[in-house]
């Protein structure tokens, strides 16, 4: 029996069986101190603190992993375009409180994701490296940290802007939290659910900047677009790593579709709902004519991936995929805000364009 640290187990994408002592399958390849114990009968022991002296992230980056950081910045993006598309003027007050309650909502829903997936990140080589697999961060004060952000965002969003986003915000903590968390491992229906926790930040953009109003089709718009977005960037990703998300237990979509072909057409379709948004939104009076030329231009290249994904279902297509929608969702929201009709002068701009 060999004995190696955490570290060294999840580098090899090894499971454990307790904290700090993991039992390493005799035939795995990449095992060296199996090869060592043959030629010595005791077991070898790695050093664990020898190999966390030069890798050991302070405090804060330990809270901004278990906050997942960088989707909460997309967040903050996505909430402020939602406030910028209500057209102006700009309450900074209201502003902040959106953006930092949002943020901080995305924060806590986040650190309770991982309280309930520490099994099942410790079996993925993507993620067994976070916060609570690795030990960095006990449970119980992961979960003071995500009460502590819930409580710190209601108490933000109450404050400076009104009740109808205050409620998205704190209801959306629950969505992530528990259906959608929860039916990960259970149900393929998980990436739609995802997909609503994802809708709503812009739309409480939307509503902190008009005191609540959801009876408008602009952030209903707002929604389907950041709804849509979700399919061909995250089944891209899990195309990617169905391996590893089949290792965690999860039950995405590409683990259960071999030949990809489920995977393939969902992206396609999806894609093609993207298409049909910014001639839509055109349509119904709720963004300028030049949002549907401008989107179409940016849909009919992400379209042109898709299909080439569908093709061929390689893990590189899968990546083209994924790098787009990286640029054009925040491409996409830019024109949408900038193609509002609710900032005044529009419509004599285009008068003006089309008369000249």
């Amino acid at each position: 029996m060999v004995l190696l640290s955490r570290s060294s187990c999840c580098r090899r994408g090894l499971r454990f069986k307790k904290p700090g002592i993991f039992f390493v399958p005799p035939f795995t390849t990449t095992n060296h101190a199996y090869l060592l114990q043959r030629q010595f009968s005791a077991p070898i022991k790695v050093d664990q603190q020898d190999e966390q002296n030069d890798t050991q992230p302070s405090a804060a980056k330990t809270l901004a992993e278990l906050s997942k950081a960088r989707l909460s910045a997309l967040v903050v993006f996505t909430t402020s375009a939602g406030y910028l598309a209500a057209g102006g003027p700009v309450d900074p007050v209201t502003f902040s409180a959106a953006c930092v309650g949002t943020s901080l909502a995305a924060a806590s829903a986040s650190t309770f994701n991982q309280v309930i997936e520490i099994k099942n990140d410790s079996m993925m080589k993507r993620t067994c490296n976070r916060p609570l697999p690795s030990g960095r961060i006990s449970k119980s004060n992961a979960i003071k940290w995500g009460l502590s952000t819930a409580g710190v965002s209601g108490a933000i969003l109450a404050a400076g802007t009104d009740p109808v986003t205050t409620a998205l915000g704190l209801s959306n903590i629950f969505l992530y939290s528990v259906p959608y968390t929860l039916s990960k491992t259970r149900t393929e229906a998980n990436t739609w659910i995802g997909s609503v926790v994802g809708a709503i930040p812009p739309m409480m953009g939307w509503t902190a900047a008009t005191g609540g109003d959801l009876a408008s089709a602009d952030p209903w718009l707002l929604g389907a677009l950041l709804f849509y977005w979700q399919f061909p960037h995250f089944l891209a990703l899990s195309w990617m790593y169905r391996k590893d998300y089949a290792r965690g237990g999860f039950a995405m979509i590409p683990c259960a579709d071999p030949d990809g072909a489920r995977t393939a057409a969902l992206i396609r379709r999806y894609a093609l709902y993207l298409a049909a948004l910014p001639v839509g939104a055109a349509a119904a009076g709720v963004t300028g004519s030049m949002f549907a030329v401008e989107g179409l231009a940016l849909n009919a290249y992400c379209l042109r991936l898709a299909q080439r994904f569908h093709r061929e279902r390689s893990n590189e297509n899968a990546r083209r995929v994924f790098r787009a929608s990286l640029w054009y969702l925040p491409a996409l929201l830019s024109l949408f805000v900038l193609h509002s009709r609710r900032w005044g002068g529009l419509e004599e701009e285009e008068a003006a364009a089309a008369g000249g």
